[in-house]
């Protein structure tokens, strides 16, 4: 699978962008600020429907408009796709399939897969546990789109049951129809739960295997990287070697909401189900988080991006449908051994997208297809596929010796981010 065209309308620093990307390494240069993460985050959009770096999509949008657009086209073997994203704050975002008319945007889910692995993804190992919970999300319904629905329907089941909850918490204000009406909301989330929590439970046995191996491969260590599942249904919870199934988990779950009754009637919010789960992530004995130094910490959250990859790509039989890998400004923290190692273990992708601040930052064994960006003139492609980064040190030069001579980097909206 790769993306063989990219175009963004009113997406952040953009007011317009037209890129061409290629099978193999595509390298995006530039000096920081200029954009290049943007270009990654919406390559990412695609696959994933939301951003890496903010909780919503008002960011997205340039500011002045009220949409933005993000289209690609997709290849699966001989099979193109094209997908448009219509960004819209506070609504409902919608996706165009082939030209076809807008929908759901879940539709589109599975059509393009990616993998992100951004500066930002440290947050993994030593943040709040939301982070790990989208990150799992992610994966599986990457894996098994059917689970978006899953997933969407258990937040809406989520939000219902807990407006339930809490307006039965007054004195007196708990009625026989509240009781009736939450046991239907039990039933519904118990089984929305189910699938989650079987898909997360599925998925993390894949990704164990994966993210120790390549954590060795990074860390040159003698620390065992490792993660356990931390539930608030005590059946999920730890190492599986066998995945308890969605039938077992249903009555699990609704066990657990009903021993949960009064503490959830007391505090009128729902205190069971995967909204509340966590990876607990290990490095030897001791859990990662608060133990690790900054250098484990980066490269254990790039072995579960890698690890992720990988899962993805021997999930489905299919080779066409290996995901795009995305390395938003990586290199610069490798020393040269293991960014000749990185360079290694990615080199199997069908589509490679890079991002750094200067060339001297990237191997030298990835060689491919170079595009230098600049804060003025948005995206430019240089359209030519290298075999040395001679001509993209070329570009490089001409691109900060023209940021020298001109006024602060600055999109046309007043934003700086990269």
């Amino acid at each position: 699978m790769y993306l063989s065209h990219l175009s963004l309308t009113n997406y952040r620093s953009y007011e317009q962008a037209e890129i061409e990307l290629k099978p193999g390494p595509n390298i995006l240069i530039g000096a920081n600020g200029v954009g290049k993460t943007n270009v990654a985050e919406a390559i990412n959009y695609l696959a994933v429907q939301h951003s890496h770096r903010v909780s919503n999509d008002h960011p997205l949008v340039r500011i002045g408009e009220d949409q933005a657009l993000a289209r690609g086209r997709v290849h699966r073997g001989e099979q193109a796709i094209s997908v448009e994203y219509e960004i819209n704050p506070g609504k409902s975002n919608r996706v165009a399939i082939n030209r076809g008319a807008p929908q759901a945007a879940r539709q589109a889910y599975g059509i393009f897969k990616a993998v992100l692995f951004a500066p930002e993804d440290i947050e993994l190992i030593g943040g709040q546990p939301d982070i790990r919970r989208r990150f799992m999300d992610d994966l599986i319904v990457q894996m098994r789109p059917a689970l978006g629905d899953a997933r969407r329907d258990f937040e809406r089941v989520l939000k219902q049951r807990n407006a339930l909850l809490k307006s039965g918490r007054k004195p007196g204000a708990w009625t026989d129809e509240h009781e009736t009406t939450l046991a239907v909301w039990n039933e519904h989330l118990s089984r929305a739960a189910a699938r989650l929590i079987n898909g997360r439970l599925h998925a993390l046995r894949l990704l164990a295997a994966p993210t120790s191996k390549a954590y060795a491969e990074l860390s040159n260590g003698n620390k065992v990287a490792g993660f356990a599942y931390q539930s608030t249904v005590p059946m999920a919870t730890g190492q599986h070697a066998e995945v308890p199934d969605e039938t077992e988990l249903y009555e699990a779950i609704l066990e657990e909401l009903e021993n949960a009754y009064r503490s959830e009637r007391d505090r009128g919010v729902t205190l069971i189900g995967p909204h509340r789960d966590d990876l607990v992530i290990t490095l030897g004995p001791a859990p990662a988080k608060g133990f690790a130094s900054h250098g484990e910490t980066w490269s254990l959250a790039l072995a579960l991006r890698l690890a992720s990859y990988r899962v993805l790509a021997e999930d489905d039989p299919n080779p066409n449908n290996r995901p795009v890998l995305i390395l938003d400004d990586v290199f610069a923290e490798l020393d040269v051994a293991r960014r000749a190692r990185l360079a290694e273990m990615t080199r199997d992708a069908e589509q490679l997208i890079i991002t750094a601040a200067v060339s001297a930052d990237i191997p030298e064994e990835l060689t491919g297809t170079h595009i230098p960006i600049q804060m003025r003139d948005g995206i430019s492609s240089s359209g030519a596929h290298h075999e040395s980064l001679e001509t993209l040190k070329l570009l490089e030069a001409n691109s900060l010796d023209e940021l020298e001579h001109d006024e602060p980097a600055e999109s046309s909206d007043g934003s700086t981010d990269d």
